[in-house]
């Protein structure tokens, strides 16, 4: 891709209409540049007859071209707007379709239910390394409902309940909600869901959960949890605490659900509600967790418009993938170095792991802080460590747990133990036994690593490693000498033994 592009999304939701801005640089690279939402409440403007309202229809029209003009500000080539539930159960839908095309030249396209999970599953598969799970995807005015198969679609089912127009059927709106509403609200789900044999036949299986009453409902546990990681998505929950946190804001009024952080102005009246049609399809699924997917319907239409050539067919490619965008938005490094720091740390790693009883799992690691570690770089050189620490930790490294991410940040932004405890001090009640050792080990492998190609010619072309007693013997072949390279190790070589008790000696071989 020689230019950049730039494309609008726009999805018109039962309770929000919402706008993303996504760009593709020239390396192919993506991000989201600009966003806009407004709390449209659709569902709530449906009329006894079932026709969108002309004053509904009109005000839509107005936020489309002020969204158009968002877009054209940032010289989008593509604008693509889609309709879920709302419209979709309009009966004047394709009146409303009409006057949209000729008040703003947009041709909105109207989502089936089953169009709405097919995108969602392309936006979760693209974020989440899970091969089997449910998805539960729950709007304004439908919830969707589908079963992933070793990563791909095999059930799905829609159901034309949301968290708006349960709201007004159950009147569950701005004052407190009786545990029998709750409770009349989780029947109706176990009624819509009980005739489908694939739910029942699946138990046992992780939840994820995509849209905005998940986020609320994860943003609210957070905080008043404590949770120190920054990120939202891969957030987990289990049942009784999706249930713990609905029965607390269905006992309040909404006046007070939106004073609590998390809980947007307009989300606080219809949140219960779509907590307890999320704790519905909890049950009836008979789900292990819930899991938050940050990534919703606007990321899948994304990636089927620009980016179709993308594959989620396994979960290594999730990370993968996500590896390979990071490093080609904040490129401040040759990829050829990167390619073989990572290249000399994996050597190393598979020589020491067996030696050191090292998990199998940090190996992912260290290879991604390999082709991370330059990252801060893009901010400032000086405090490249500190940088590369906190850009990992908030630029979502999808395919990773929060965890194995901030383990990843750690090896990544490594200068020494007493930096990496100040670092990791805020976040000590995400690890576990061990982890410190581990990222200490990792990052002073990652050290030396990156010492072997301080002049980044990748010079070394072939490296055996061997423990000789206290000695840790690299005997590499090269194409010139490495007196830089000889330079670094040494310079490691006193802090390296304080780590692994062994002496790193470099042996050239031209």
């Amino acid at each position: 891709m020689s230019t950049s592009e730039v494309t609008g999304i726009i999805d018109i939701g039962s309770n929000t209409v919402r706008l993303t801005v996504y760009k593709i640089n020239d390396k192919g690279a993506y991000k989201a540049i600009d966003q806009g939402r407004w709390p449209a409440r659709l569902s709530q403007r449906l009329s006894a007859t079932g026709n969108l309202s002309q004053d509904a229809i009109m005000e839509l029209s107005q936020v489309l071209l002020n969204f158009i003009r968002i877009c054209e500000k940032h010289r989008a080539a593509t604008i693509r707007a889609v309709a879920t539930a709302a419209i979709r159960q309009s009966v004047n839908r394709d009146d409303i379709v009409k006057y949209l095309f000729d008040t703003t030249g947009i041709q909105v396209e109207i989502l089936s239910g089953a169009d709405e999970a097919r995108i969602g599953s392309i936006a979760m598969l693209g974020s989440l390394p899970i091969s089997d799970g449910y998805v539960v995807d729950i709007g304004g005015g439908s919830t969707e409902v589908s079963l992933l198969h070793n990563r791909r679609l095999s059930s799905v089912i829609s159901l034309p309940i949301g968290s708006v127009n349960t709201s007004v059927r159950f009147a569950a709106g701005e004052n407190p909600v009786s545990p029998s509403v709750l409770s009349n609200i989780q029947s109706e789900i176990r009624r819509l869901l009980s005739k489908q044999k694939w739910i029942r036949m699946n138990p046992d299986l992780p939840l994820i959960g995509l849209g905005g009453t998940v986020r609320a409902l994860a943003k609210v546990h957070k905080s008043q949890s404590g949770y120190p990681f920054p990120l939202l998505h891969g957030y987990q929950l289990s049942e009784s605490q999706i249930s713990d946190t609905l029965e607390q804001l269905a006992r309040i009024p909404a006046e007070k659900r939106r004073k609590l952080s998390g809980i947007s102005k307009d989300r606080a009246d219809v949140i219960v509600p779509g907590l307890a049609l999320l704790l519905g399809v909890f049950r009836q699924t008979s789900a292990s967790q819930l899991t938050v997917c940050g990534a919703g319907l606007r990321d899948g239409l994304f990636y089927e418009t620009c980016l179709p050539h993308l594959r989620w067919d396994s979960e290594d490619q999730v990370l993968e993938e996500s590896l390979r965008n990071l490093k080609a938005l904040y490129q401040t490094a040759p990829e050829d170095h990167l390619r073989q720091v990572s290249k000399l740390s994996l050597v190393l790693f598979d020589r020491l792991v067996a030696l050191h009883q090292l998990p199998a799992f940090s190996r992912q690691m260290l290879d991604a802080a390999a082709q991370l570690y330059r990252i801060g770089g893009v901010i400032d050189f000086n405090n490249i460590a500190d940088h590369t620490f906190y850009i990992l930790l908030h630029n979502n490294l999808k395919g990773l747990s929060h965890r194995h991410m901030l383990i990843t940040a750690g090896i990544a932004s490594f200068r020494g133990t007493n930096q990496l405890r100040q670092k990791l001090k805020p976040y000590r009640s995400l690890l576990l036994d061990g982890d410190y050792e581990l990222i200490t080990k990792l990052g002073a492998l990652l050290q030396l690593s990156s010492a072997l190609d301080r002049s980044e010619s990748q010079a070394i072309t072939k490296m055996d490693v061997a423990v000789a007693g206290r000695r840790l013997e690299m005997t590499v072949e090269a194409q010139h000498p490495l007196p830089l390279e000889q330079m670094e190790v040494k310079a490691l070589m006193k802090d390296f033994k304080k780590i692994w008790g062994l002496d790193p000696i470099l042996k050239l071989e031209i």
